[in-house]
């Protein structure tokens, strides 16, 4: 399992309903199935990862997230994720919504584009950076709004969203005290708990 997905399962509750919106080969659900018996749903658009979820015995649909979750009734479920997938998404505001109607809680995590080596290759070098987890050139990246962890404040802030937890850690997925001091400058990766206010 990815670190970061070992972050996020300790917010989740043994025997809750959980949808993973972008839930890749299904990983994190098949954990959270073994080891927490939550009841679960993952949401894929890529064929190769919905062939090894359901080889995994993970209930998964095939659906754009684009195209909103009308398809799932109001707080039908406790948790629903959304893991490396915002920034990706054409209207990543709307998709917040829609997961805090269908559920009651919500778990993101993104690359922080804010963080200093992301913008000491701008400064240095005039180019997009290019790293571990953010590995693509820029003409051919999955990412097309790049967030930084202020940014995402903000729009909780102006979506009535309450943060509850907020986690911020490097490439390893290590924290640290200073990053904790200066998550936007130093966290590469951020990990959010959040709930309608």
């Amino acid at each position: 399992m990815r670190p970061d997905l070992e972050i996020i399962q300790q917010w989740i509750e043994p025997g809750s309903r959980v949808l993973d919106l972008g839930c890749g080969d299904g990983s994190l659900l098949t954990y959270l199935n073994a080891a927490k018996k939550v009841s679960s749903i993952g949401l894929e658009i890529d064929a190769g990862n919905i062939e090894k979820c359901i080889a995994s015995g993970v209930n998964v649909i095939e659906q754009n997230m684009d195209e909103g979750l009308g398809n799932f009734q109001s707080n039908s479920f406790d948790t629903v994720l959304l893991t490396q997938t915002l920034q990706a998404l054409s209207k990543p505001h709307d998709l917040l919504d829609e997961m805090l109607r269908v559920g009651q809680y919500g778990i993101v995590t993104f690359p922080n584009f804010g963080n200093w080596k992301s913008r000491l290759d701008l400064a240095l070098k005039g180019r997009m950076p290019v790293s571990k987890f953010m590995p693509h050139q820029w003409y051919e990246t999955p990412n097309i709004h790049f967030c930084t962890v202020k940014d995402f404040d903000a729009l909780c802030h102006d979506s009535q969203i309450k943060i509850l937890t907020r986690t911020v850690v490097d490439s390893r997925h290590q924290g640290s005290w200073a990053m904790k001091a200066w998550p936007n400058f130093l966290g590469e990766i951020a990990i959010y708990h959040i709930t309608r206010k």
